[in-house]
């Protein structure tokens, strides 16, 4: 919808004047025939038409275009009324600063601040709305402005609560829903502790069977080892006692050759004997019965 005609002040060119509300145009929008709409406007008539709402000649959303800078400047110089000259304010200006000038005016219309943001609906809080100007009288008299309880109990309490309040009943009810709120805030603890006692639980459980399987398979190669070590014992026991035998069968061997020898009218004796004769007869040969004597040792041995 555009500006109401009757806020302007002076004469308005016809052309500026939107061809479905009448009004002067806001947020303008030019159609190709040169007709111009309030955007708001020929939106919702193009919803339901497909033609310019004032010669029926086609048209859609997308033929839609600006207005003329000409047009445009014409309108942003029209002189306008504050939209609070009800409430008193005498200001006119051009259309381009009225936007700034109503969103600053001192008489600009408030919801009272019994009711404001705090309050979903009249019925909960004071429905008035006033200027800036006359807000602090209203609020002296608003029969929904607050004040504390001068009782103690430290409520703060509207007009029509004031005689309706029982100090008693409200801190108990006050305790009740407190006393409510600690029990589901300590069940909900106890819950979490659960949850968390019950996750190191199977944590435990899961590390204990790891810690098993690991003291198992260490036993495992405890046992291996062991029987290895065993194995080696055995061997060089076995060893040492064939050593051992081995020695006892040399000891033998050389005891008995030692008999052998000292035997009296052994071959070996005799042998010796006709060695002896012989190196008294011929001394070159001492060197010749050394080594048959070595190589009869070697032999014997």
């Amino acid at each position: 919808m555009g500006y109401d005609v009757e806020r302007f002040v002076g004469y308005v060119n016809e052309g500026l004047l939107c061809c479905v509300c009448r009004d002067v145009l806001e947020d303008p929008l030019q159609a190709p025939c040169e007709h111009a709409f309030c955007s708001t406007c020929i939106h919702a008539w193009l919803v339901n038409h497909q033609n310019c709402p004032e010669d029926r000649l086609p048209l859609s959303i997308a033929n839609l275009r600006p207005l003329y800078r000409y047009m445009r400047n014409d309108l942003a110089r029209l002189q306008v009324k504050c939209m609070y000259r009800s409430q008193g304010c005498e200001i006119i200006c051009a259309l381009e600063s009225i936007h700034r000038h109503e969103e600053q005016c001192d008489f600009a219309l408030f919801n009272c601040s019994n009711g404001g943001e705090e309050y979903l609906c009249y019925r909960c809080g004071c429905p008035v709305q006033v200027s800036q100007h006359s807000l602090e009288a209203h609020l002296c008299v608003c029969e929904y402005r607050n004040r504390v309880c001068a009782s103690g109990c430290g409520y703060t309490l509207s007009n029509t609560d004031e005689a309706q309040h029982n100090c008693i009943s409200e801190l108990r009810a006050e305790l009740d829903l407190l006393r409510t709120e600690m029990d589901c805030k300590v069940e909900e603890v106890r819950r979490e502790m659960e949850s968390r006692l019950d996750s190191q639980r199977r944590h435990m459980v899961q590390k204990e069977s790891l810690l098993k399987n690991e003291v198992d398979e260490l036993k495992g190669k405890l046992s291996r080892v062991v029987s290895d070590v065993c194995a080696l014992l055995g061997a060089e026991r076995t060893r040492r006692q064939e050593l051992e035998r081995a020695e006892l069968e040399k000891a033998e061997l050389l005891e008995r050759l030692k008999n052998e020898v000292l035997k009296p009218g052994t071959a070996t004796q005799t042998a010796m004997r006709h060695d002896e004769e012989n190196r008294k007869q011929n001394p070159h040969s001492l060197t010749l019965d050394c080594l048959k004597k070595k190589s009869r040792d070697v032999t014997v041995l």
